[in-house]
């Protein structure tokens, strides 16, 4: 039945079946969901006779509805009054003769979760697996749901697949087969986030290993970064069109096919935000583009989700990212320059490009004998951990909650030392070379492909700390620039955190003439 209905949704998507007199909820909807509580709408959406009508009806706990809504062109949507977190509510569909029922139906806040493997890296294979796992049942009130991976060259109404329907969590659910069942971020983040709002938590997981931020994004979006639709041949539309070693295999991936099969099909969809944990795919492609890509994504997601819920999700809906964590020791293979470009290099979250934004630094979580290669750290827990202190300072506006890590406020140059003022106290220990200055005496920027000189700190306090620069002279010293490697400090051991040891510093890169004078 399961290969059956999968096979009606494709044909129907792609026009080769009229679906027109079938009944039913879209993909996305069914026993055991949640949908967003009030101030927002819930919105519901499926298929019918063209010219019925489709009479939907709400009872629960604290709220009961009706709403009767046409079928134009085999489709009726319908926008529920608000309701309040809690449940569990009856869904009842009726067209004509039929009937659909769903029962165990909750209201709270749905998070969509997308990006690419360390995103769907699974709670079965991250540290402490066996306990995270037995307490899944615990938590019956964060429910999840799973989109297929399934591409497309056209943007698709429907999802084309679903992996896990609707479901309360298990650890059958929540520890399958790796890389491929539900997010350990994604459920971390809701159990973590349940636990601080104590109302029910919808996750919603959306992502595949080795995928580009190009192949996530629409035609729009590509378009105002200057990257032009494919033609021909791959080797004249490089913008779009790349092969990609993936997480595991030999991928070839098209820009906006991952866009079109697995987040345009849930527009409709009423959602409180989104995370996302994406970016080593473009370490070696359109690395210089990802400080338009990655936010471009993002405004085009708020704007197409606003307008597909009919203005019920936000139009800057909180939007929440994972800067990369680590890949190799020895190398320099472009994470510095993501890490940066993922904040569109202003080195923190939210900033005046990347509003109502927030982030999780991760560079200081490595783990270099992870079974599934030091790029898939386990340590998923810190990240989902410090993801929610972002939402719940950004998304939930709450007051006091420290969510970024210490940044410099004022940096300048004394003698033989620069010294750097953080926004913030600070908790630090001496390093000698997660500094460095690039030595110059070209009044111009600097960048990775310039002579970098480790700078020992030999003095920190309070808010500060003191860099002895005495190998150059001060008139030369062209750029200063923070943890810029690849693998910059062993596990919780970089040099600056915040006061409580909490929250690691982000990289940071300041040039001293960022033009050509």
């Amino acid at each position: 039945m399961q290969v059956w209905l999968h096979f009606v949704v494709l044909l129907s998507i792609f026009g080769e079946l009229s679906i027109g007199d079938e009944f039913r909820f879209a993909s996305y909807y069914g026993e055991h969901m949640v949908l967003q509580k009030a101030p927002e709408k819930a919105v519901l959406w499926g298929y019918g006779t063209t010219g019925a009508d489709v009479q939907i009806s709400l009872a629960g706990p604290q709220n009961e509805q009706v709403k009767s809504v046409p079928v134009l062109d085999g489709i009726w949507k319908a926008i529920l009054d608000p309701v309040q977190a809690g449940g569990p509510y009856n869904l009842t569909a009726v067209q004509g003769g039929s009937k659909i029922l769903f029962t165990d139906v909750l209201f709270g806040d749905v998070w969509l979760c997308g990006g690419q493997s360390n995103m769907a890296f699974t709670l079965g294979q991250v540290y402490n697996a066996s306990e995270e796992l037995a307490m899944a049942t615990k938590f019956p009130n964060v429910r999840v749901f799973q989109a297929a991976l399934e591409k497309s060259n056209v943007e698709l109404k429907d999802l084309a697949g679903v992996e896990v329907p609707w479901s309360r969590p298990t650890p059958e659910i929540l520890g399958g087969k790796d890389f491929s069942h539900f997010s350990a971020v994604c459920w971390l983040f809701g159990r973590y986030l349940y636990q601080r709002l104590n109302y029910p938590i919808g996750l919603v997981e959306s992502c595949w290993g080795g995928t580009p931020v190009e192949a996530w994004s629409s035609l729009r979006a590509l378009h105002s970064c200057g990257l032009k639709e494919s033609e021909s041949s791959v080797s004249t539309v490089a913008p779009i069109d790349f092969k990609f070693s993936g997480d595991d295999c030999y991928k070839e991936w098209n820009g906006t096919v991952l866009w079109n099969a697995m987040i345009h099909p849930l527009l409709n969809m009423t959602i409180k935000g989104a995370i996302w944990y994406q970016g080593e795919a473009n370490t070696q492609y359109n690395q210089d583009k990802y400080s338009c890509t990655f936010p471009a994504m993002i405004d085009d997601w708020r704007m197409a989700f606003h307008t597909g819920s009919e203005g019920q999700t936000a139009q800057d809906f909180p939007f929440g990212f994972v800067q990369l964590c680590t890949n190799r020791k020895v190398t320099q293979d472009g994470y510095p320059e993501i890490r940066w470009h993922q904040t569109a290099d202003y080195g923190f979250a939210p900033n005046e490009r990347m509003k109502k934004t927030f982030m999780a630094v991760a560079v200081d979580l490595p783990d270099e004998s992870s079974p599934w290669k030091s790029i898939h750290p386990r340590d998923k827990q810190d990240v989902a951990y410090r993801l929610v202190l972002g939402a719940r300072a950004v998304a939930y506006e709450e007051a006091g909650v420290s969510f970024q890590g210490p940044f410099p406020s004022q940096v300048r140059i004394e003698n033989t030392t620069i010294i750097i003022i953080y926004n913030q106290a600070i908790r630090s220990t001496l390093s000698s070379d997660t500094f460095e200055i690039c030595c110059s005496k070209e009044k111009k920027p600097c960048n990775s492909g310039s002579q970098w000189i480790p700078v020992p700190m030999k003095e920190q306090g309070s808010d500060y700390v003191l860099l002895s620069i005495a190998k150059c002279a001060i008139d030369d010293v062209a750029a200063l620039h923070y943890a810029w490697s690849d693998w910059p400090c062993a596990f919780k051991a970089c040099p600056i955190y915040s006061a409580d040891g909490v929250l690691p510093a982000p990289l940071f890169i300041i040039n001293r003439w960022p033009r050509y004078s």
